[in-house]
């Protein structure tokens, strides 16, 4: 199964966050991020993280 985050990056414009913002607020690494923009597998306390963040759930952002 292929997971996309497009709906993650469509959050972002919408509430004018940049990737680093994002990384700032959730607490994450740019290393992670990364992985997301490739939509490669990251660990599920990263997904986490950004939907405490976002105050979003995981179907908002993939």
């Amino acid at each position: 199964m292929v997971v996309s985050y497009k709906k993650l990056w469509k959050l972002l414009i919408d509430w004018e966050m940049k990737k680093k913002d994002l990384c700032s607020l959730a607490g994450i690494s740019a290393s992670s991020l990364a992985k997301l923009g490739k939509n490669e597998n990251v660990n599920t306390d990263i997904l986490v993280k950004m939907c405490a963040a976002l105050q979003c759930d995981f179907s908002d952002i993939m």
